[in-house]
């Protein structure tokens, strides 16, 4: 909070040269600002601001929820939203998976999790078989935050999938036979709507989609829909698009706001009133092996994300899914999607 002075300014006090006017209880104009004026200290209280928020709890889901974060279009923030979701639902008290099915392993480097060759990872799990427990790793940054990495090995996944049994739904069955409790799994899928993806669509109940809001947000969606319809139709009922998130906005040019704009009128309830800004602080923070919840609480990115994630957790609470029911049209916003490329 800033100081009276500082808000009132000169304009209140035209005469040049210092007063000491007196104001309440002797506190004089030349009082040095506190030390929260600063920008340090802005950002340190509002990183605890953020973190007693996130303190607080949320109602924990009745069931695991399982997210499959999708959009065939690169650099849209898939693995940035996916692992500070999975991160800020975690600082609310949950308990939280993320499993990385994209191949350059993005997601276990955000969070700090070692997946060179070796290491046991979700390949394993999809090609091999192996219980899923035996390649989870706890997050150090986060307490209740776990992640199933990728190797590089899952890039030859996809061919090797094709010629096994039940190919479709090989991570459905492994999070299935899964034992320790959780909340969430958040599922960062590749950009491209292969078997990776299409194993991730089966294993769900939820799709969030991050959108940017920039030149060509919509372009390829309708494909993503295409297939989440058919999925639904075919292999996962329970499968619907529950959350559209806008990324990288910036608020101080036209294109980000008609962009969301177009995307809230077509998507309605399902875009979050919370959207992700272009921040350099989020850029940053996976090059140290963190989320930017952790990298910087106070930074707007991070608390963006907060209230995002909020927004998701009540949401399951208050809105319960009717698979009879499109909300918002995403469901059958196929053509018009297609119609506004």
């Amino acid at each position: 909070m800033r100081s009276d002075a500082n808000i009132a300014g000169p304009m209140t006090d035209p005469v040049p040269g210092p007063r000491t006017e007196s104001m309440g209880e002797d506190v004089s104009r030349e009082t040095p600002p506190p030390m929260d004026d600063t920008p340090i200290g802005r950002a340190a209280q509002l990183a605890v601001e953020a973190l007693g928020r996130a303190g607080e709890g949320l109602p924990r889901p009745e069931q695991t929820r399982v997210i499959v974060v999708a959009n065939q279009k690169g650099g849209v923030g898939k693995t940035t939203t996916t692992v500070n979701l999975a991160a800020s639902l975690a600082l609310h008290g949950g308990r939280v998976l993320v499993i990385d099915l994209d191949p350059q392993g993005n997601a276990s480097t955000a969070l700090g999790i070692d997946h060179h060759a070796e290491v046991p990872s979700i390949y394993d799990v999809l090609i091999d078989s192996k219980p899923l427990s035996e390649v989870v790793q706890p997050v150090q940054d986060v307490e209740g935050l776990f992640c199933a990495p990728a190797t590089i090995d899952l890039a030859g996944a996809e061919i090797e999938l094709v010629s096994l049994v039940a190919r479709e739904s090989r991570l459905q069955r492994a999070i299935k036979s899964y034992e320790q409790p959780l909340d969430y799994i958040l599922i960062d899928c590749p950009p491209s709507l292969g078997l990776l993806t299409v194993n991730a669509l089966v294993a769900g109940q939820e799709v969030l989609i991050p959108i940017q809001c920039e030149y060509y947000a919509l372009e390829g969606l309708g494909q993503l829909l295409r297939n989440v319809d058919l999925v639904r139709g075919h292999l996962n009922p329970a499968l619907h698009v529950s959350t559209i998130l806008l990324t990288m906005y910036d608020g101080r040019t036209r294109l980000a706001s008609q962009v969301a704009d177009e995307v809230r009128s077509h998507f309605g309830d399902e875009v979050l009133r919370t959207s992700i800004p272009r921040s350099v602080r989020i850029s940053e923070a996976p090059s140290y092996g963190q989320t930017v919840l952790t990298y910087d609480p106070g930074s707007s990115g991070a608390l963006s994300y907060f209230e995002a994630a909020r927004e998701i957790a009540l949401k399951g609470v208050d809105v319960a899914y009717d698979p009879t029911h499109t909300h918002g049209g995403a469901q059958n916003n196929t053509s018009t999607v297609e119609g506004i490329q």
